[in-house]
């Protein structure tokens, strides 16, 4: 048998699992629907949830506890990803608002959350991307919360504080930097970017570049657009920022910590479901005494309840309060969680549910 035979063989092979796998899409595309029709009959005139992030989130870890290879967990849950967003989107396309322009890396969050069927709607600040979610005219909100080298973002937090929305699922995102202009280096003078991303870039910066002018935006895909007008200007921006406004990479993945990391919190009107492997927010205002923390962290301990993030804020109650911003495993709905937090709100002057919601799943 010929190289040629063989490789017809197999091609044909190919080309009829090809075959199968459209039809078997296909297939689940009109099982959506179904679930879709069989909603809408049983609606009664209430708002019909076609998305819940708790099912999604199931589902996506069934595909990668039952994946067998050679294809990585990660990277089949992402084909099942889009897979399931093209499938809602023949029930109801997802309007989803997200920190702009477009080319940030808040917009990746949302892709890779929710995949590149939904509609993206760019926000000028997060505070907008709270108010759109809140006036309904989008179904989600995505807005970033913490990076592992330069910690939170506290205007999220501080919206938090003032708004009755839920969190409803979280992404978590590595971040790569490029150094992008379309200059020549003798001619660059000034970089543009988000002030997070200059300090998670400052020693690669120090080192290169240590002369020029360093000019914080609201984002790193203006700093992008910018840059790709102006002769003398650089930006430092992801992937997207660069196709987008077509700019060059001079240099590439110069953060300062190889694991860069950002997490983004989904928020939304609705409360999340339990789907057996999730987190808890909450906020709580403590109050001016001593032992304070201590008491509000005190019933987590007894009942093992694992704590993965605490953040403090000032109050806007009055001068030297603060606000304790605390995550942790496990369900509002539990048994077991809402006996802790009856005992932290009897140390607390205030308690504030945010949203129990599923872990990243990728």
């Amino acid at each position: 048998m010929s190289e040629e035979t063989e490789l017809g063989a197999l091609r044909d092979q190919i080309d009829a699992l090809d075959q199968q796998i459209q039809l078997l899409i296909n297939e689940r595309a009109k099982c959506a629907q179904s679930v879709a029709h069989v909603k809408e009959q049983y609606a009664n005139g209430q708002a019909i949830k076609f998305y819940r992030p708790e099912r999604e989130a199931q589902v996506l870890r069934k595909v990668m506890s039952r994946n067998e290879g050679p294809i990585a967990n990660e990277d089949m849950a992402r084909l099942f990803r889009e897979v399931m967003s093209i499938c809602l989107a023949l029930e109801e396309p997802l309007k989803v608002a997200f920190l702009g322009p477009q080319g940030t890396f808040t917009q990746a969050a949302a892709l890779k959350h929710f995949g590149h069927s939904v509609q993206c709607e760019s926000q000028v600040s997060i505070a907008d991307v709270f108010r759109e979610v809140a006036a309904g005219s989008v179904n989600y909100g995505v807005v970033p919360v913490e990076n592992s080298t330069e910690g939170v973002v506290t205007h999220t937090l501080d919206s938090f504080a003032e708004s009755s929305l839920q969190i409803c699922g979280e992404v978590a995102l590595r971040i790569h930097h490029h150094f992008l202009s379309n200059a020549s280096n003798e001619k660059i003078e000034k970089v543009y970017s988000h002030p997070q991303s200059l300090a998670q870039c400052r020693q690669w910066l120090d080192t290169h570049w240590p002369n020029i002018e360093r000019i914080a935006v609201s984002s790193n895909a203006e700093a992008a657009k910018r840059a790709a007008k102006e002769p003398n200007a650089a930006a430092i921006a992801g992937d997207a920022a660069a196709e987008l406004y077509e700019i060059t990479a001079l240099a590439s993945n110069i953060e300062d910590m190889p694991d860069n990391t950002t997490r983004f919190l989904i928020i939304g009107v609705d409360k999340t479901q339990s789907c057996g492997d999730d987190k808890t927010s909450i906020m709580v205002s403590s109050r001016n005494q001593p032992g304070a923390l201590y008491h509000v962290l005190e019933p987590f301990h007894q009942a093992d309840v694992s704590l993965t993030r605490i953040e403090t804020r000032p109050s806007r109650s009055g001068a030297w309060n603060y606000n304790f911003f605390i995550d942790f495993e496990g369900h509002f709905e539990d048994a077991g969680i809402q006996a802790v937090l009856a005992k932290v709100g009897q140390a607390a002057s205030d308690l504030k549910v945010l949203g129990s919601y599923p872990k990243a799943v990728l």
